[in-house]
């Protein structure tokens, strides 16, 4: 991996993927230890969130500290983009204070790409509109390998709401190319067109889409978008596509449950679902640090 930025999966290779995933499996054994490291002694990371978030920008300040970076963040309602000042300004004026990684989230689909034209830090991807979401696949795909040891031939279901998840498109490129087979569950609606050119298998029924997975993945309903009328309501949606304890019987009897986050509790997935045994949704956030630490790690040791 000897590129300067993380951009998306869509890009990376199967042995670049897999670096991050070795890495990260070594970043853990720092998170479950003494939490500390001079790995990146000397070296800034920069946070700047457009869009809200907790896990994400969180695991990235923890894996910053972990490793002994300095950290800062940009609060962009307090900030200078509020007065009107332009995103290369921005990323320009963060990188004159000697920035070495600059970690985006915007709601402007490329608007990480238009960065790491403008700057020599290396630009961290942590969500761009609706394209994509790499390091969230890269942290899910560490948990699906703990659990599954081999990605080759695994059946993965993702269920949701497709049409504006950056996280369904991460995961698709990302087990593609790790060899699995990728179905997308959802409704009509929610369901980009053509998306089977991507190389998955197109479900709209639910039970059908989870039945002998290794890997069933809820996606979050994105209740601010429900003005457009994408679907009658959601106790309908919780009928025809909830992620419950029935459904799972569905999928194969050493099947994993997985969900991003935030959850709509009793919507996308059941509490009690959500809360089993087979459920893996915390250990993704604990694998959410190591994966960020390993980027890290890689990407600065580029840098040198």
């Amino acid at each position: 991996m000897d590129r300067k930025d993380l951009l998306g999966i869509k890009d990376l290779s199967k042995e670049e993927i897999l670096e991050v995933l070795d890495t990260a499996k070594e970043m853990k054994k720092i998170l479950n230890g003494e939490k500390y490291s001079q790995i990146l002694k000397g070296k800034t990371v920069v946070t700047i969130f457009f869009e809200p978030s907790t896990r994400t920008r969180l695991s990235f300040e923890m894996a910053a500290k972990y490793l002994g970076a300095h950290y800062g963040n940009i609060e962009v309602a307090t900030s200078s983009v509020a007065k009107g000042e332009s995103l290369i300004d921005t990323i320009r004026t963060v990188e004159m204070m000697k920035a070495d990684v600059i970690i985006p989230r915007h709601n402007m689909s490329g608007a990480p790409h238009l960065m790491a034209k403008y700057t020599d830090a290396s630009i961290i991807n942590a969500g761009d509109g609706i394209n994509e979401h790499p390091t969230q696949a890269l942290l899910d795909m560490m948990t699906i390998r703990e659990k599954k040891e081999s990605f080759e031939g695994l059946k993965v279901a993702i269920i949701g709401d497709i049409m504006h998840s950056r996280v369904a498109r991460s995961n698709i490129w990302g087990l593609k190319k790790m060899g699995a087979e990728v179905r997308v569950a959802g409704p009509s609606t929610l369901m980009p067109p053509q998306i089977e050119k991507m190389g998955v298998k197109t479900y709209y029924n639910v039970e059908e889409a989870i039945k002998d997975a290794d890997v069933v993945m809820g996606l979050r309903i994105q209740l601010e978008r429900q003005k457009s009328g994408l679907f009658p309501s959601i106790d309908e949606y919780r009928e025809y596509f909830g992620i419950n304890k029935e459904r799972m019987k569905l999928a194969k009897a050493d099947a994993i449950l997985m969900h991003p986050g935030p959850i709509n509790r009793n919507i996308e997935v059941t509490s009690e679902a959500a809360n089993a045994e087979y459920s893996a949704i915390e250990e993704q956030v604990t694998n959410g640090v190591a994966v960020r630490m390993a980027l890290l790690k890689i990407l600065c040791e580029r840098r040198n």
